[in-house]
C-alpha cells in the first residue's frame, strides 16, 4: 500500500512489517549561504548575504522579494554558479549546484537581458535550440510550440530590434524554455512593463506551473507576487526575514473601511470616521474602528443618503512587507 502526501510519501509493506519514509527532494534547497564582496581601492569586505537559508518545493511558484540590494540577484548568480558562495550549501533537484548536472533542468531569464537585436525571434529561438544540441525537427517543432505559448507567432519573423519592452521579456521567457527545463528561474521578469504588460507575463508564469514546472523569480512588485505565487521569502538586508505560504503570511484581518457616500456632507461623518475627504458629489470615509460601520450606515440610511461602495481592507502582501523592511 502505497499514501501519497505532497511532501512525504510512505510505502508500508504488510508482509515483512516494515515502513519506508521516502522525503521528495525540493527543487532548491539553500542552507546558510554567504557571500562577501571586496569594494574600493582599498579593499573592504561588504556583507552581501548573511548566512540566508530557505527552501523551493517542486511545482510550486515561489517569490523571492525584496528591496534593491538585498541579495537577490546574488543569490540567484550563486543558485547558477556564476559566483562562487564564501559559505553554505545549495542543492538543485538533491544535487549540489557545483555539479554540472544540477543545470541541467534549468532555465533561466537574467533581469537585463541582452538579445541580438539584428535576429527574429525564430532565429534567436533556433540559436539557443543550437547551443542545447536539438536536432532539426525537434528544435522546429519545440520552437513553434514556444512562439504560441509566448503569443509571438504573428511576430516571430520580425527583428527583435523592432519589439517592445513586453515583447522582448515574452522572447526571453521562450527561450528560458528551450531546453524544456523542470525549473525557471526568473530575475526581475515583471520590472519596466505597463499592466498590461504586467499581465501577459503573469498569465506565462501561471501556464509554466500548469505544464509541471517549478517557477522561482525575484520581484520587487508586490502586488504581482501576491497574485500568482504559492509561497515567498523576503530577503532584507542579506537575511532571510520571511518565509511561507502566502495564506500563513497575510491575515484576513480587517484594517480599516472604506466607504463611500453621495447625497450627504462630509462633516455629517464627524467624529465616525478616522479619515473623511469630499471627491466631488461623493464623501470617501475612512473607518478604523469596525464598531462604527453600522454607525455610519445607519447616518445615510436615517438621512437618505446614498451608499455607493463599502470596502473592508484587509491586510495584504505590502503590509508586510512595508512593516518588515522598517523595523529591520
Amino acid at each position: 500500500m502505497r499514501i501519497r502526501a505532497r511532501e512525504i510519501t510512505f510505502a508500508v509493506d504488510f508482509g515483512p512489517a516494515f515502513l519506508k519514509i521516502e522525503a521528495m527532494a525540493d527543487a532548491i534547497r539553500i542552507r546558510d549561504l554567504r557571500k562577501d564582496f571586496r569594494l574600493g581601492f582599498v579593499p573592504r569586505t561588504h556583507k552581501i548575504l548573511k548566512g540566508i537559508t530557505f527552501s523551493v518545493r517542486e511545482g510550486e511558484i515561489f517569490g523571492y522579494l525584496g528591496p534593491n540590494g538585498a541579495g537577490k540577484t546574488t543569490t540567484i548568480k550563486c543558485l547558477l554558479d556564476l559566483i562562487r558562495p564564501d559559505a553554505g550549501t545549495i542543492e538543485i533537484f538533491g544535487l549540489s549546484h557545483f555539479a554540472p548536472r544540477s543545470r541541467e533542468p534549468l532555465g533561466f531569464l537574467p533581469e537585463n537581458p541582452y538579445f541580438y537585436d539584428y535576429l527574429t525571434a525564430r532565429e534567436f529561438l533556433a540559436f539557443t535550440a543550437d547551443l542545447f544540441g536539438l536536432g532539426r525537427t525537434e528544435r522546429d517543432g519545440r520552437i513553434a510550440r514556444l512562439l504560441a505559448l509566448v503569443g509571438l507567432e504573428r511576430a516571430a519573423d520580425l527583428p527583435l530590434r523592432k519589439y517592445s519592452r513586453g515583447m522582448l521579456q515574452r522572447a526571453g521567457l521562450a527561450q528560458s524554455l528551450v531546453n524544456d527545463p523542470k525549473l525557471v528561474i526568473l530575475d526581475e521578469p515583471l520590472g519596466g512593463l505597463d499592466p498590461l504588460g504586467r499581465k501577459e507575463i503573469r498569465d506565462i508564469i501561471v501556464r509554466f506551473k500548469e505544464e509541471g514546472r517549478t517557477v522561482f523569480f525575484t520581484s520587487h512588485i508586490l502586488q504581482d507576487i501576491e497574485m500568482i505565487c504559492d509561497r515567498v521569502a523576503i530577503i532584507v538586508g542579506g537575511r532571510i526575514v520571511k518565509e511561507g505560504a502566502l495564506r500563513d503570511l497575510v491575515s484576513e484581518r480587517v484594517l480599516f473601511t472604506e466607504a463611500v457616500v453621495a447625497g450627504l456632507p462630509p462633516e455629517a461623518f464627524a467624529g465616525i470616521g478616522e479619515s473623511v475627504s469630499a471627491q466631488g458629489d461623493r464623501v470617501l470615509i475612512r473607518i478604523l474602528d469596525e464598531a462604527k460601520v453600522d454607525e455610519a450606515l445607519d447616518l445615510v440610511l436615517r438621512r437618505r443618503g446614498r451608499l455607493l461602495s463599502l470596502s473592508p481592507r484587509t491586510e495584504t502582501l505590502e503590509d508586510i512587507f512595508v512593516e518588515t523592511v522598517t523595523r529591520t
